[in-house]
Parts: C-alpha cells; structure tokens; sequence
C-alpha cells in the first residue's frame, strides 16, 4: 500500500487507538504518533449495576433468567463511537487529505457506523486487521505489504 507523506493513519481496537502521521514519503514510510487513546480495563462490577433480570414465561408461569448483555464489547463499541467522532474533529480541525484506517473486522464496522461524510471522502485505505499492539516498524512493514 502505498501512503503518501502527511497522510493520517488511524489504528485502533475497542480499547485502544493510535493517531500516526506519515512524516516519510510513498515509498519509505515514517509513521510518527501523533495522539493516542486507551480505554481502562474494567471489571464486570464496574460496567454493571445489578443481577440480571427475571422474566416470567407466557407458557407454563415459569420464571427464567434473562441473557445478560456483554458489557465489555458495549463498551468496546462506544470506544469505536468516541474514536469516530475524534477522527471527525481531527479531519475538520487539521485539514487531512488522506486517511487509512486500521483495525480488526468488528471494530471496522463500528467506526464505519459512525463515520461522518468528511471523514468517508478523506478515506483511501481500510484495513481489517488487529496491529494496535505491534510495534511501528511492523506497523510500517505489514502496511507497505497490502
């Protein structure tokens, strides 16, 4: 892939996302962190408040149990929200031209659900893959090999 100097790299995951900058050129790549973000690992205490909730069934008066929503992947998602409209004020603040955006299949969709029209025209790359945690030379090399 070839990523022209000043382009805007965003690679991000539920948790994490990195802002980097192609301070190189097409052909010799030179990404440099401009901004990052972390999410805190919490516990399942801290995202919940209560029990689950109980239901009676329509058939038989049973009262069962309802399915617990998965805490961790809603706050996963709204990290992916909030890294959105982020991307979004730096886009129109900052006066990027080009943009690749990195990052595992489900974390791809979300932020996709949330991209705003600056931010879809500025887009040149999407690449589905989880390299948040790689250091930026691999970073650098996997993106130079797509």
């Amino acid at each position: 892939m070839r990523i022209s100097h000043d382009a805007l790299v965003l690679v991000a995951d539920g948790r994490k996302s990195l802002f980097l900058r192609n301070e190189g050129d097409a052909e010799f790549l030179n990404l440099v962190v401009e901004d990052q973000r972390a999410q805190a690992g919490l516990e399942d205490r801290d995202l919940k408040t209560d029990a689950p909730g109980r239901a009676m069934s329509q058939v038989g008066g049973r009262q069962g149990t309802m399915e617990e929503p998965d805490y961790h992947q809603m706050e996963e998602d709204r990290f992916a929200k909030d890294t959105a409209e982020l991307l979004a004020r730096r886009v129109r603040q900052d006066g990027i031209d080009q943009l690749v955006v990195v990052a595992p299949p489900r974390t791809l969709g979300e932020l996709r659900q949330h991209y705003d029209k600056a931010v879809e025209a500025k887009i040149v790359a999407e690449v589905d893959k989880d390299l948040v945690n790689h250091p930026i030379d691999k970073l650098e090399e996997v993106l130079k090999g797509v």
